[in-house]
């Protein structure tokens, strides 16, 4: 099987998971999948939080009502992707440069359901960069510190996220302690948030094999 049709299946493995009500939908190809299986069935469930202006824009695409955060509260449920996650649920997230929203609905939704073909599933994160949304300003001083880490910090040319902010891509961590990590990069100042999602990791990865969907849990 393609990488394609990996994410494929478990996108549509991901639609038992879809509550009546609003859901949590994220960034990026494989969310993309998602959104699209979504559409077949939006008379089931009334509406989305979207991670993105991107996904805000695919969902109402296919005649999905798209909600704001603030409007909704608390979410059943949030469907997305990672970058790389591990067997604890812990993810690097935010190749699409969406990790701060992502986080935020995350945060918000009481089962987060990751989709990941078998390429992503790895023992220690850290080999695709670690991205680390900045405020502007903050850009160079944070380069400075990840280097302190032992981050080789390279600046996303021509990318401003949906915040107005800006992505370093951190090349070189081995992320031994995801969860001490997320938590002291979040302190430096200037940083907005880090693509460490472990604090609040995934509670249930659909991971796509050439043997079928495997369902693996926190």
């Amino acid at each position: 099987m393609t990488q394609d049709e990996l994410k494929q299946a478990v996108a549509r493995a991901a639609i038992d998971y879809v509550p009546q009500g609003i859901i949590g939908v994220g960034t990026g190809s494989t969310a993309n999948f998602f959104v699209d299986e979504l559409a077949k069935i939006k008379g089931r469930f009334d509406g989305a939080v979207a991670s993105s202006e991107a996904t805000a824009q695919r969902l109402k695409g296919h005649g999905i009502a798209v909600y704001e955060l603030n409007e909704v509260g608390e979410l059943e449920v949030y469907v997305d992707g990672a970058d790389e996650i591990t067997v604890n649920m812990h993810m690097i997230k935010g190749g699409g440069g969406a990790l701060t929203r992502e986080k935020i609905v995350a945060a918000c939704s009481r089962k987060f359901i990751c989709l990941a073909d078998k390429s992503k599933l790895v023992d220690v994160l850290g080999r695709f960069p670690l991205p680390v949304e900045v405020i502007p300003m903050a850009r160079s001083y944070v380069a400075r510190e990840m280097v302190k880490l032992g981050g080789q910090p390279r600046l996303r040319e021509g990318f401003v996220t949906d915040n107005g902010n800006l992505i370093l891509d951190v090349h070189g961590l081995n992320i031994m302690n995801p969860v001490e990590m997320e938590t002291s990069l979040n302190q430096i100042v200037g940083v907005v948030t880090n693509g460490l999602f472990a604090r609040r990791g995934a509670d249930v990865l659909l991971l796509g094999t050439p043997e079928g969907v495997k369902t693996m849990r926190a």
